[in-house]
């Protein structure tokens, strides 16, 4: 028996042993990549709030019939600084900027009577309802010049707190929150009254967009507001006067 390991046996064995050495360190350092990987993955996909434009609300929480899976009922309102074939761009008393789009069924008013879209002009302020995804709002209704006297309240109102990257959400409350609210809860409503509801939070508290409308158990309209800092959940009456928000 040869056993040299010079000889051609020892010298096929080594490079054996060598081979398979090789191919386990390569396994390990395949299964830790994939391990990186999936860890990575994970993290990459949890959402951070504070970039959505829409920080969620230090508050309750709870499960409901509210999520939506595109576009809902909305708003906004501000001062018109574009103007397109398609629709307008208008920024908001809290520098949110937020892109209309217009159609065909689109209606006008400018202050209580009827309008086109040319009354639309750079400069001048806006009330806009319709489909509202993020910040972009498919308008069912311009209202140049609005009237609505909706701000007043029973109560101090807190200053609009602009969206700011990065800065927390304030943890404040203004008037009542109705009893046993939690939020997900209530159910999303449309037509007429989410544009009341809307209009009435918005005169109140303007600056940002309304990007949903619920009633909520005990007949009162919970008014969801993104792309600001504060506040983010408005409450309206059932006769559509503004009760509280935080």
């Amino acid at each position: 028996m040869n056993l040299d390991p010079t000889g051609p046996r020892g010298m096929r064995r080594m490079l054996s042993n060598r081979r398979s050495g090789l191919i386990a360190v390569g396994a390990l350092a395949v299964m830790i990549g994939l391990a990186g990987c999936a860890a990575t993955s994970s993290s990459a996909t949890a959402p951070s709030s504070s970039a959505t434009g829409a920080p969620a609300a230090p508050a309750k929480s709870g499960g409901g019939s509210n999520a939506r899976s595109g576009a809902a009922e909305g708003g906004s309102t501000g001062t018109v600084t574009s103007v397109s074939s398609t629709g307008f761009t208008l920024t908001t008393a809290a520098g949110q900027k937020v892109t209309v789009k217009e159609a065909s069924t689109t209606t006008y008013e400018n202050g209580t009577s009827s309008a086109t879209a040319s009354a639309v002009t750079k400069g001048v302020p806006v009330l806009v309802l319709g489909m509202t995804s993020s910040t972009t709002i498919t308008a069912t209704q311009v209202i140049v010049q609005p009237t609505t006297d909706g701000g007043t309240t029973t109560f101090t109102k807190s200053a609009v707190l602009p969206f700011e990257q990065g800065s927390p959400s304030k943890a404040n409350q203004d008037g009542q929150i109705p009893a046993n609210y939690t939020e997900g809860s209530g159910t999303i409503v449309t037509g007429t009254t989410a544009d009341k509801a809307t209009e009435v939070a918005l005169a109140a508290y303007p600056g940002g967009v309304v990007d949903r409308v619920v009633k909520l158990s005990n007949g009162e309209y919970e008014v969801h507001y993104i792309g600001v800092n504060w506040p983010h959940h408005i409450f309206v009456s059932t006769d559509f006067k503004v009760v509280g928000a935080y």
